[in-house]
C-alpha cells in the first residue's frame, strides 16, 4: 500500500505543477459558464415586471374598460407599472427617452367605431431595446381585442334589436370565459437555474479534460522508460495502474469541488444539499475517469490517445446538453441517455425538485457502472502496454 499511495502522490505533485488543475478546475469551467449566464441565463422563477405608458384620446366606456380593467389590474398584481400620457406625442417621447418600454395609445372614436361593429385599433409604440415587454404588451392589447370579439359573437348570435343590444353586450361582458389557463405556483420546477445549470454543465464538460492527462501520461512513462523501471520493481502491474487512475480520480474531485464552491460564492448556483451533491459527484468523476481510461487504452501513442479523448469528450459533452439544453430531437433525443453529463444534470435536477436521496439512485447507479464498465476496459488495455 505504500507504493501505491507513493505513486499517487507523485502523480498530484505532478499535475499541480503543469499548472493543469487551475486550467481545468477552475479558469475554463468557471468562465465559461459565467460567460454562458451572461448570454444566455435568464431565471425561469424571476417574476416579468414592466413599465407601461397608457394614453387614452378616447375617454369612452370601452377606452376606460381597458385602461381600468385590464391595465390597471395588471399594476395591482405588481406586473407592469403605469404612467398616464396626454398625447400620442408625449407616448412617443416616453419610449424614445426610455422611461417606458412601451405605451398604449387609445385614439378619439374608439368606443364609437367598436360600437358601430367597425374596425378600431390599439396602438402599441415600442421600445426597440425591450423586446421582451414590447411582445407582452402587444399580447395584452391582442388578448382585450379577442375579448371584444367574444362578446360581440356572443350578442350577434342571438340576433338582438338595436334595444337589447346593450344590455346583452354588458351581459356576456360579465360573464366569466369558458376556458382558463392557471399556472399552480406551488408545483415545484423540474428544472435547474441558469446559473446552477451552466456551472453544472461547464463543470462536468471540462471533467474529461481534467481526466486526460492523467490518464494519456502512462505513453509518455512508457517513452521515457518509467513503466520499464516500475515494472521491474516490485510493485505490482494492477497496483501500478490503480494508482494513476486513483490520483486522475482524486483530481477530477478537486476539480467538481473547486468549482462547485466557486461557483456557488461568486454568482449563486444552487446545486443543493452538500451531501446527496457529493454523492452524485463522485459517480460522475468515476464515470469520466473510466470513460476517458477506456478510450486511451486503445491508443497507441500519447497523441492518439489525446485526439481520441478529446473527440470523445466533445461528443458526449454536446450530446448530453451539457453546454445548452437539448429540446425536439426527436429520435436522436434516446442518444442523451448513454452521455453521463445527461446523467449528473438530471441528477441535479431531481435534487432541485425536491427528490431527495432516493431521486439519485438512477443517476448514481448508471454513473457508476459507467464508470465501473470503463475502469475494467481500461486496465484490461493499459495492462498490455505494461508489459508490452
Amino acid at each position: 500500500m505504500s507504493a501505491f499511495f507513493t505513486l499517487v502522490l507523485k502523480d498530484l505533485r505532478q499535475r499541480l505543477k503543469d499548472g493543469t488543475l487551475l486550467v481545468f478546475a477552475i479558469v475554463l469551467p468557471l468562465g465559461l459558464a459565467f460567460l454562458l449566464n451572461m448570454l444566455l441565463g435568464g431565471d425561469p422563477e424571476t417574476e416579468f415586471t414592466a413599465h407601461y405608458g397608457v394614453s387614452d384620446l378616447d375617454g369612452g366606456e370601452l377606452s376606460s374598460l381597458f385602461v381600468d380593467e385590464v391595465l390597471e389590474s395588471l399594476e395591482e398584481e405588481g406586473i407592469v407599472e403605469l404612467t398616464t400620457l396626454s398625447s400620442e406625442d408625449d407616448a412617443n417621447e416616453a419610449v424614445d427617452s426610455g422611461d417606458v418600454s412601451a405605451a398604449f395609445v387609445i385614439p378619439e372614436g374608439f368606443t364609437e367605431a367598436l360600437r358601430n361593429d367597425e374596425s378600431a385599433e390599439i396602438r402599441v409604440i415600442g421600445d426597440v431595446d425591450s423586446p421582451e415587454e414590447v411582445e407582452v404588451a402587444v399580447g395584452i392589447a391582442e388578448a382585450f381585442a379577442s375579448e371584444h370579439h367574444r362578446v360581440q359573437l356572443a350578442v350577434l348570435t342571438t340576433d338582438p334589436s338595436s334595444e337589447e343590444e346593450a344590455a346583452l353586450t354588458e351581459q356576456a361582458a360579465g360573464h366569466p370565459t369558458a376556458v382558463r389557463v392557471v399556472e399552480d405556483t406551488d408545483v415545484d420546477r423540474r428544472q435547474l437555474d441558469s446559473s446552477t445549470y451552466y456551472a453544472a454543465g461547464a463543470a462536468v464538460f471540462f471533467l474529461f479534460f481534467a481526466a486526460m492527462p492523467g490518464v494519456v501520461s502512462l505513453f509518455e512513462d512508457r517513452r521515457t522508460g518509467t513503466l520499464v523501471r516500475l515494472a521491474a520493481a516490485p510493485i505490482g502491474t494492477f497496483t501500478i495502474l490503480m494508482a494513476r487512475l486513483a490520483s486522475t480520480l482524486l483530481f477530477g474531485l478537486v476539480s467538481m469541488g473547486l468549482v462547485i464552491t466557486v461557483s456557488t460564492l461568486t454568482f449563486g448556483a444552487r446545486w443543493g444539499d452538500p451531501l446527496e451533491v457529493a454523492a452524485l459527484t463522485v459517480a460522475a468523476v468515476l464515470a469520466a475517469v473510466g470513460i476517458v481510461s477506456a478510450v486511451a487504452g486503445f491508443a497507441d501513442n500519447s497523441e492518439q490517445a489525446t485526439n481520441w479523448s478529446t473527440v470523445v469528450a466533445l461528443l458526449l459533452g454536446l450530446m448530453g446538453g451539457a453546454l445548452f439544453p437539448l429540446a425536439n430531437l426527436g429520435p436522436w433525443a434516446a442518444l442523451t441517455y448513454v452521455t453521463p453529463h445527461y446523467w449528473f444534470l438530471r441528477g441535479l435536477t431531481d435534487l432541485t425538485a425536491g427528490g431527495g436521496a432516493v431521486s439519485l439512485l438512477l443517476p448514481i447507479g448508471v454513473l457508476s457502472a459507467m464508470g465501473v464498465a470503463g475502469v475494467a476496459v481500461a486496465l484490461n488495455r493499459m495492462g498490455r502496454m505494461l508489459h508490452a
